[in-house]
């Protein structure tokens, strides 16, 4: 059991059967009142954060969250298939309401993490930078590559992301998936 002075930043613990993270900890003790820790906190199966006073005389049950790595297949209409990373027999699929903004740079035989809450997926991780192929982009007009700006490119994923002007057809890029943003090119055709 947790009291309500342990739960810092990036502690799991349960409350109404839910598993919750904590975003933000601050350490309150008014004149004359009890100390109580406001949090910003974060359900890891709504996706939903709200904010959360948590008072001494209360204590919180630690989140028994299991993280497994995970290897993408394939995805077909709404589903996206897995298996268990060095098991491929065992197979399993997400919606993509479960994987949110994930499914926008997940490309086969990547190896992300899988957050089980009960024995069901409640989330997934990706890597924070990924390497994919640009399959559409803007011609580049010689010479505008001097004064810098950026340009919409699609990726092999499907996700859109804005580039730098010399980035062209067919370059690999780095993304960040947390913002969705270029990070750098890896590869130049």
């Amino acid at each position: 059991m947790l009291s309500y002075n342990e739960l810092k930043v990036g502690i799991l613990f349960t409350k109404d059967d839910s598993p919750y993270e904590v975003l933000e900890y601050t350490y309150m003790r008014m004149q004359q009142r009890k100390p109580v820790a406001q949090l910003k906190i974060k359900n890891l199966i709504t996706g939903k954060v709200l904010n959360y006073t948590a008072h001494q005389n209360k204590s919180f049950k630690e989140a028994d969250i299991e993280v497994n790595p995970v290897q993408f297949i394939y995805h077909h209409n709404n589903e996206y298939w897995f298996h268990e990373a060095g098991k491929p027999q065992n197979r399993f699929s997400l919606k993509d309401d479960v994987l949110g903004n994930a499914v926008k740079y997940l490309k086969p035989n990547a190896e992300i993490k899988a957050f089980k809450f009960n024995g069901k997926i409640i989330n997934v991780e990706l890597p924070i930078k990924v390497d994919l192929k640009v399959t559409e982009a803007p011609p580049t007009i010689r010479g505008a590559t001097a004064a810098g700006g950026t340009k919409a490119v699609i990726l092999e994923t499907g996700a859109k992301v804005n580039a730098p002007l010399f980035i062209n057809e067919g370059d690999v890029v780095r993304v960040n998936t947390k913002t969705g943003e270029y990070a750098e090119r890896v590869e130049k055709v």
